[in-house]
């Protein structure tokens, strides 16, 4: 009997998953038997995470270096994929990174504009490359697949000098929840995944381990999250055990959102 959470014969797709969260979440599902597909800039990063992927049981890993912020190139990519893999039945839109001015009325135009670029519009082409395969695969009489998108608790708490990035993540949750009620007659699902505190990088320094201790301290689980706990979700999300599950936003971070301050 298949586990609720196997997913042998599914293709799951990644942006910025060559390492850190997006990642972790191609872990979860390479574990469960998926397919994987790796997109991030690096081609030298991309087969190292084709590697670590390979080795932990996905029989198959695809990787394209592809920078979302170019519309061609995810086009592109995405046929390059479908050409190598056949189907994709989930996408993690996950590229993306921070960027902190000292307050909004600092925040320059260039900055503004480039993380918008990669954090919502990279997701946008991504998305939409995805909702118009799973749409024309469903047509053809091979309906579901699941649309993810990587959220962040800023769209629940202000944050100085965050504002864009808050912009940006906000504007992925309204698309999500569009997507979900477009999509869900094709079977299609869209969530958004949104982590709290996650150590994706060194830790040994004494700034880091600063922040460690205070995420940990206002975290009411009182630890930092781990790559791992990204798994289990991405698994989820990922599987027909959520083949109800749509138009939300799931919350990984300890607790920390429902702390008072």
């Amino acid at each position: 009997m298949r586990s609720l959470f196997d997913l042998t014969g599914k293709v799951v797709l990644a942006t910025g998953a060559n390492s850190g969260i997006g990642l972790g979440f191609l872990q979860g599902c390479a574990r469960q038997g998926a397919d994987v597909v790796v997109w991030s800039r690096r081609a030298d990063k991309n087969a190292e995470a084709q590697r670590a992927l390979s080795a932990l049981g996905s029989p198959r890993v695809h990787a394209e270096a592809v920078d979302v912020c170019d519309e061609a190139a995810v086009s592109a990519a995405f046929a390059s994929t479908l050409e190598a893999m056949g189907r994709v039945d989930c996408v993690f839109a996950n590229a993306g990174y921070h960027h902190r001015a000292d307050s909004f009325m600092d925040l320059s135009t260039a900055d503004y504009q480039q993380l918008l670029n990669v954090n919502l519009h990279g997701a946008f082409f991504t998305l939409r490359e995805a909702a118009r395969h799973m749409r024309e695969r469903a047509q053809a009489g091979d309906p579901g697949g699941s649309l993810v998108a990587c959220g962040s608790l800023s769209t629940f708490h202000g944050l100085q000098g965050m504002e864009h990035y808050a912009a940006a993540k906000g504007a992925l949750a309204a698309m999500i929840k569009g997507l979900a009620v477009e999509m869900g007659r094709y079977g299609v699902r869209a969530n958004m995944l949104t982590p709290g505190f996650i150590l994706t990088g060194m830790t040994d320094d004494a700034r880091a381990q600063a922040m460690i201790e205070r995420f940990s301290a206002i975290t009411p689980l009182g630890r930092p999250g781990y790559i791992a706990d990204i798994e289990g979700p991405a698994v989820y999300l990922a599987s027909d055990a959520s083949k109800f599950h749509t138009g939300d936003t799931l919350v990984v971070d300890g607790g920390r959102l429902v702390k008072a301050l």
